[in-house]
């Protein structure tokens, strides 16, 4: 694993653990990275609940409860359907706080308006969800990497805000 990730993974544990917080996730651009960082960290499952892989638009509206319409409207990888994802997962594990992260990892799939490397991750906590942008460049395995040390770093910056 990547060492930033790693760190970002152990802060993570760290942070959750003071503060008595879970932990969920919702991937689709990633596959399941974000869970597979978060579980190698030994004692995950003191907080880690689980990440969903939602792939498809059928699997992010029958598991995470995304709106068939925001789907249609703004597209799959948009800031709309990350901010659904993440709320989805959230109510979906019962969790304190969640991260979702969608996007197009490449080398194909991308379009003038929705190039490759283009990526929306949100985080929520129930109270407050946010999503950001972000344009990553580089290869498949790059982009993907970039996408989960960067949920990871706004997961936790979430955490460090709640009291």
């Amino acid at each position: 694993m990547n060492a930033e990730i790693a760190e970002e993974v152990r802060r993570l544990a760290t942070l959750a653990s003071e503060k008595g917080i879970t932990v969920c996730a919702a991937e689709s651009c990633t596959g399941g990275l974000i869970g597979a960082s978060i579980t190698e960290y030994p004692g995950a499952s003191a907080f880690f609940m689980g990440s969903t892989v939602t792939y498809s638009n059928e699997s992010k509206e029958r598991l995470l409860h995304v709106p068939r319409g925001i789907l249609f409207a703004y597209g799959a990888v948009s800031h709309q359907t990350a901010v659904c994802m993440a709320e989805g997962a959230r109510a979906l594990y019962g969790a304190d706080v969640s991260v979702a992260v969608t996007g197009i990892a490449g080398p194909g799939g991308g379009t003038p308006d929705k190039p490759v490397g283009l990526v929306y991750i949100s985080v929520s906590d129930g109270c407050m969800t946010q999503a950001s942008e972000f344009r990553f460049t580089g290869s498949r395995g790059e982009v993907r990497e970039a996408t989960v040390l960067n949920a990871l770093r706004m997961l936790n910056a979430l955490i460090v805000q709640i009291q």
